[in-house]
Formats: C-alpha cells, sequence, structure tokens
C-alpha cells in the first residue's frame, strides 16, 4: 500500500479526492472570533492563540492569514490603549472608531481572500 504525499491543490482536496487540513478551516474560524470579539472580546484572543498555535502547521499560503490575524489584533490592540488613553478628550474616541473599521476591513478583506484561496499579499502591513 502506497501512502499518498501528494501536496493538496489550493481548494484543500488532495489527490485522493479527500479534504485535507491545510489549515484554512481554522483561519475562517479565527476571522468569525475577530468579529465575535466586538461583542465578546475574549474570543479575539482566543483567536489569537490559535493563530500563533497553527500558523507553522498550515501551508504557506494559509501561513500568511494567520500572520495577519496576529498583526491585526497587536495592532487593534494599540489602538485600543491609545483611543482608552485619549478618550477624555474626543480624539479617543475617532481612534477608537477608527479601529472599529480598520478591523472590519481587515477581516472582510482576509476572508474574501480566503475564500478564493489566496494569500494576503503583505501580511505585515499596518494599513489594510
Amino acid at each position: 500500500m502506497t501512502e499518498n504525499t501528494s501536496p493538496p491543490d489550493a481548494s484543500g482536496s488532495d489527490a485522493s479526492g479527500g479534504i485535507s487540513d491545510n489549515g484554512k478551516q481554522l483561519a475562517l474560524l479565527n476571522y468569525i472570533l475577530y468579529f465575535i470579539g466586538f461583542f465578546v472580546g475574549v474570543t479575539a484572543l482566543i483567536g489569537l492563540i490559535l493563530a500563533y498555535l497553527k500558523k507553522t502547521d498550515a501551508v504557506e499560503w494559509v501561513q500568511s492569514h494567520f500572520i495577519y490575524q496576529i498583526r491585526t489584533f497587536w495592532i487593534g490592540l494599540l489602538w485600543l490603549v491609545i483611543g482608552g488613553l485619549t478618550s477624555f478628550v474626543f480624539i479617543g474616541y475617532l481612534l477608537i472608531v477608527g479601529w472599529v473599521v480598520w478591523t472590519l476591513v481587515r477581516c472582510v478583506k482576509g476572508v474574501l481572500r480566503l475564500s478564493d484561496n489566496k494569500p494576503i499579499e503583505d501580511p505585515l502591513t499596518w494599513i489594510w
């Protein structure tokens, strides 16, 4: 009996027709956890931990999503801390609103690229 060692295609199916575990589903779960994190903050932290634990196990194009998710969390936390510290003046509230928009755009972009089986082109970006 020979073992199937052929790499999975971008759709996540291996040559035998089965579904391989390339990390795509977990990356999608992380985006969902980030969306839920707007209402239940701890879910974003769970997503961060999962991204750190699974990024090396995933295929390369999915790794870019995990890196992007990790950066989204830490940069977003920086926005929130600065916004919270400056909330006694109006600018803090603007920063928090900016964080919400920025995070939503990054998560939607990530989900769309993930559903198209595409990597994040520049997962280290601070912008979108």
